[in-house]
C-alpha cells in the first residue's frame, strides 16, 4: 500500500469524528430536517442501499403494492440517515440533553420485575429506531453489558467505545471471552444486550423464518438462557421525529426460552417482527438479512441462484 493510501482511512475517521462532534449539540428537529433532505438523495443515488431495501420489503410485505413499498423504502432510508446523523448526539451530546430526549418509557416493569426476582435480563436490541439511544438509557439505569465488534475504520474505535461506555456500559468482544462475560453479568442479575438480527458466522446459527423466509439466526440466546434462567425482553428506541424518543420494552415470544435452538431462533425472529410492527419505516431494511441461504449451507449445486443479493 502506498503511503497516501495508508493515510486515507485515518483521514476518513477524522472527518467522520468531526462530523459527529459538529452535530452532537444540534437540536433533534435540525437533525431530522437534515435527514429529510439527505435521505431522498440516498434513496436515489445509493444503488446498494436502495436495492437491498426494496428486496427486503418485497419479502416482508408481498401483499403491498409497489408504490406502497416504494414509499416505505424512502421513509426507511430517511430514518436510517437520521440515525447516522444522531450518532454524535447519542455518543457526545450533553448527557442531560440525551436523557431529556427520551420522553416516554414503556415496559420498564419487565426489566425491574426480573431483577427483583434475582434474574438477569437479556435485551434483544434490533436495528430499529436509534439503538444507540437505547444503549445510552440502559447503561444509565442498570448495570449493563453488551457485545461490541470494532469498526472497520480502526481510528474510530476509541471514539465509539468512549461514546457507548460513557454511562457505565461494559463492552465485551464477540468471542468466547465475551460470552463468558455476559454469563457472569446475568448471574449477577444484571442486564445484557445482544443483536438479534445480525447474520452470524457459519456454525453460530440456524435458519428460522423471518417474515416467512429462512434467515440465518444466531443461537447465542438459548445458551445464555439455559445457563442463567434470565428473562428476555425486546428493546427499541422509537424515533418521534423532531421531538425525541419513546423506549419500548416488549415481553419476548415464549419460544425464546425453548432449549431447541431452531425453536428459540423462531421466537427471536418473531420478537424482531413485533418491534418492526411499531413502525416499519424505522427498521434498517438496507441490511442484507437474507444473505446466507439454506441452499448454500447444504452445498446444493447452483446455490448462488437462490441468493436475493
Amino acid at each position: 500500500m502506498r503511503d497516501g493510501d495508508s493515510r486515507l482511512p485515518a483521514c476518513q475517521a477524522r472527518a467522520i469524528a468531526a462530523l459527529w462532534r459538529g452535530l452532537a449539540n444540534r437540536r433533534l428537529t435540525t437533525l431530522w430536517r437534515l435527514a429529510r433532505v439527505i435521505g431522498p438523495l440516498v434513496a436515489r443515488f445509493s444503488r446498494r442501499e436502495r436495492m437491498v431495501t426494496r428486496i427486503n420489503l418485497a419479502e416482508a410485505y408481498p401483499a403491498r403494492s409497489d408504490a406502497e413499498r416504494g414509499r416505505l423504502a424512502r421513509q426507511s432510508l430517511t430514518h436510517s440517515t437520521a440515525t447516522m446523523l444522531e450518532l454524535g448526539f447519542a455518543w457526545m451530546g450533553d448527557p442531560e440533553r440525551v436523557e431529556a430526549s427520551i420522553v416516554e418509557v414503556h415496559g420498564r416493569e419487565l426489566l425491574d420485575g426480573a431483577r427483583a426476582e434475582g434474574r438477569g435480563v437479556i435485551v434483544l436490541a434490533p436495528h430499529f429506531g436509534n439503538w444507540e439511544v437505547l444503549n445510552f438509557w440502559l447503561s444509565g439505569h442498570f448495570p449493563f453489558t453488551a457485545m461490541y465488534e470494532p469498526p472497520k475504520l480502526a481510528a474510530l474505535d476509541p471514539i465509539i467505545r468512549q461514546g457507548r461506555e460513557r454511562r457505565g456500559a461494559s463492552l465485551v468482544p464477540t468471542n468466547p471471552r465475551g460470552v463468558a462475560a455476559l454469563l457472569k453479568a446475568l448471574k449477577r442479575s444484571e442486564a445484557v444486550g445482544i443483536l438479534p438480527d445480525q447474520v452470524p458466522s457459519w456454525g453460530s446459527g440456524v435458519f428460522a423464518p423471518f417474515f416467512g423466509r429462512p434467515a440465518y439466526t444466531a443461537t447465542l440466546l438459548p445458551k445464555l438462557v439455559a445457563r442463567t434462567e434470565a428473562r428476555v425482553v425486546t428493546g427499541v428506541a422509537l424515533r418521534l421525529p423532531g421531538r425525541g424518543y419513546a423506549l419500548h420494552f416488549l415481553a419476548a415470544d415464549e419460544r425464546v426460552y425453548a432449549p431447541d435452538e431452531t425453536t428459540s431462533a423462531r421466537g427471536v425472529n418473531a420478537c424482531v417482527e413485533s418491534t418492526i410492527a411499531l413502525d416499519p419505516a424505522q427498521y434498517q431494511w438496507e441490511y442484507k438479512r437474507y444473505r446466507k441461504t439454506p441452499e448454500e449451507a447444504e452445498g446444493k449445486p447452483g446455490w448462488k441462484r437462490f441468493r436475493l443479493y
